[in-house]
Formats: structure tokens, sequence, C-alpha cells
């Protein structure tokens, strides 16, 4: 066993594991002992007397290479596993402690399949960041037991699996900050220069930074921040506010980036939320040049950034975001504070007719916002949360010369314009 993989290994028993079932964590635990009978955790219920479990959990010691391997490690398992395998994100994690949150996945098989799949496991278990578990069930199916595997060792450590209540915190919090939310320059660049050797677009993106960068200065006319889901109208109300206003229209990520963005939404979520936080600074640095000269109207800023990275990195329903309050809601120290940030909402029925009537292709993120309400809840939640400053919300639905009207209001009274 690799000398990394040992104090996590030692801990062992003291872990929670989480499986992602219809958007939602299912915890168990695992115990040396039993101590008298105990009810099978959740997701092993789901489970036909003829099948057998496996799970993988990647943990190297480079979060980038780990990442990245996970991201790739999904796209291997639904190509080589035998069909049915229903393969599912998994986390393991010790309740409330940060950076002990590890990734990977669960699948199940059928006893005939097994040779095949023990194979392949393997193969991936000499791969260095890979713990690999296997799970079966006694005679009487009440009662499932983990192997996890180790071929350095010759005995496979055997534990009793045991229902776990849900942690106080969704175990994806653990690890969010500056890893799925960004919060300096400094971070998200050091991820960008890891990925230079496997990313060369990596280097480009990192040379649109200015030589000296000062994202904090607040430039002399007011910057106003339209955010929103796709369609609830932020380019007619941007493209108004500019002309009402005689401004400067900024989008983020800003136009010098649109050349790389497409690669970098291809990547694990670590180096792709890195890629847009250092659009922001990017951002930043065009917001302070032209509000030299007239308020700056910009369309979505870091609070996009923010509210989907952390409802993507945490599942099923509102309540499992971090609570309101949090660290991970508080606005980077090193980033420029717009003086006005206004968020549009609109009925998910009626944003969704307009996608439609537009035709437009949509983001991943975008298309589970259409198929996944838990997750439409958790960004639009996110983004209240969030504060330097809090989010203005502003009903969507009526017409567009309405809503301009209504946000004209605001910025007369947040900006004095």
């Amino acid at each position: 066993m690799a000398r990394h993989l040992k104090p996590l290994v030692q801990r062992w028993s003291s872990r929670v594991f989480s499986v992602e079932v219809d958007g939602a964590p299912l915890y168990f635990g695992i115990r040396e002992k039993l101590r008298g009978p105990t009810a099978l955790p959740a997701v092993f219920t789901r489970l036909q007397k003829e099948d057998r479990c496996y799970s993988l959990l990647v943990c190297s010691r480079d979060r980038i290479r780990g990442d990245r391997f996970h991201w790739e490690l999904r796209d291997k398992l639904l190509k080589d596993l035998p069909p049915g395998s229903d393969v599912a994100t998994m986390s393991s994690f010790l309740p409330d402690e940060k950076g002990s949150l590890v990734k990977g996945y669960f699948f199940k098989s059928r006893a005939e399949d097994s040779p095949l799949i023990e194979g392949i496991l393997s193969d991936l278990e000499h791969s260095d960041p890979v713990l690999v578990c296997s799970y079966s069930q006694s005679e009487d199916c009440q009662q499932w037991t983990q192997s996890l595997w180790s071929h350095a060792e010759k005995n496979q450590m055997k534990f009793y699996v045991v229902p776990s209540e849900a942690p106080k915190h969704h175990p994806s919090a653990l690890n969010m900050i500056n890893s799925d939310v960004f919060y300096s320059l400094d971070e998200a660049c050091d991820v960008l220069k890891k990925c230079g050797d496997i990313i060369p677009e990596t280097l480009s993106v990192l040379r649109m930074l200015p030589s000296r960068v000062d994202a904090r200065r607040k430039p002399d006319f007011p910057v106003i921040v339209i955010e929103g889901l796709d369609a609830t109208g932020k380019t007619t109300l941007t493209e108004f506010l500019r002309d009402t206003l005689g401004a400067t229209l900024l989008r983020s990520p800003p136009q010098c980036l649109s050349t790389w963005r497409a690669r970098f939404d291809r990547e694990p979520p670590i180096i792709r939320r890195a890629f847009y936080a250092v659009s922001n600074y990017i951002t930043a640095e065009q917001i302070c040049q032209a509000g030299a000269k007239s308020p700056v109207i910009v369309d979505r800023f870091w609070h996009s950034t923010a509210a989907y990275a952390i409802a993507t990195a945490v599942t099923g329903p509102v309540s499992n975001l971090p609570h309101d309050g949090s660290e991970v809601y508080c606005w980077p120290s090193d980033l420029l504070q717009p003086s006005l940030v206004v968020l549009l909402t609109l009925d998910p029925e009626e944003r969704t007719r307009r996608l439609r009537n537009r035709g437009l292709m949509k983001t991943d993120e975008e298309q589970a916002l259409d198929h996944n309400k838990l997750f439409r809840d958790r960004v639009e939640e996110a983004y209240r949360r969030i504060i330097g400053p809090v989010c203005i919300t502003v009903d969507a639905s009526p017409s567009a010369d309405l809503v301009l009207q209504q946000v004209l209001l605001l910025i007369r009274a947040k900006c004095h314009l």
C-alpha cells in the first residue's frame, strides 16, 4: 500500500461513505465488530440477492492529478463495465473534518460478471491513487460486508456495513474552498500553472492577466452587475442599461477568453473553476479601465462563478447547501466589489419556454437546470446567500420595459445615477 494511503486506512472505520442516488446522497458507515442486529443502509436495500457491489476511491496526493483521474475514470467505467452496472458518484469522509473528503464511484454487478469486473479493478488498483472495495451480503441477506483490497498485503481488511446519519454538513462543503470556489487570484493561478504541461491553453489564459493586477481598485463610476439564469432577460436588460445610462457593457468571462472557454468546459471541476475564477480578475481589470470614463454594466460576475460551483458540488435539496453565513459565500478579498448586483428571477416554465423559442445550445449545467429542480433551487439560493454585495432580486416576468424601469429605480437609489 502506498505510504500516503496509510493514514487514511488507519482511520478507515471512522469514515462515512456517501452514494448519490436520484440526485441525493445516501450514507452508510462501517464497523470492525457488530454489537447485535443492525438495519441495512438505504443504498443496500435496493439491491437484489445476486448483486455484488464495488467502490473505487481516488486518493491522489496531487489534487489536480487526482481530479483529472477521477474525471476520466467515470468514462472508463461506463465503457468497460457490463451493462446494468449503474455507476453512481461516491465519496468518503470524516464527519466535519476539512480535507478528509475523497471522491470515487460505486456500482453493482451480477455474480456471473464478478470475474470480469474484478479483473478490471485489479488493474486499476495498481494505479497509485485508487482504493478498491468490494461488498458482499450474507447468506440470509441481512448483512453486507466491505472488503478493502490491498495487493501489498495478503489479507483484505473486512468491515460490517452499518447505517449512518446524514452529517451536519454536506461532505462536499469540506473541500469547497479553493477547490470548487476560489477566493484569491493566487489560488486560481496556482491550479492553472500546474496544468501547463497537460493543457497548453492555460499559459495563454495566464498571459491575459495584466503584469500588475489590482483587481480590488474601484473605478470612479458605479459598477452594476446583472445576474440570473439563461433566458431571464440579462442580454436585453444589460443592452438597455448601456444605452440608457451611457454605460460600458462588459461580460464575464470576457470576450478575450472566448477562444478557450469550450476547452476548459471539458476539464474536471477544479480546472474549470480555476479558469472561470481567473476570468473574473481579467474582467475586473477591464471594469477599472472602463469605469474611469463611464458607469459599467457587467453581464455576470463572481456571483455566477460561485453559485454554480457551490450548487454543483453539493447535491440534494437546498438544505444541503453550506449554511447561510458560511465562509463559502464571502466575496474574495482581492476582487473588486460591484456597487450593485441585480439577480433576475423567472418562473421555471417561462424560462424553459424562452429557451425553447431561442433554440440556443446550452451548457451541461444549463441542461441540468432544466431537468433537475433541486439543482435549479440550489443555484438560486446560493446566489441569494453570497455577500459582498448581496444580490437584489428582481422578477423578470413582466415586459422588458417594466423590468428596465424597476432596475433603473434601483440604480438611481443605490448608485445615485
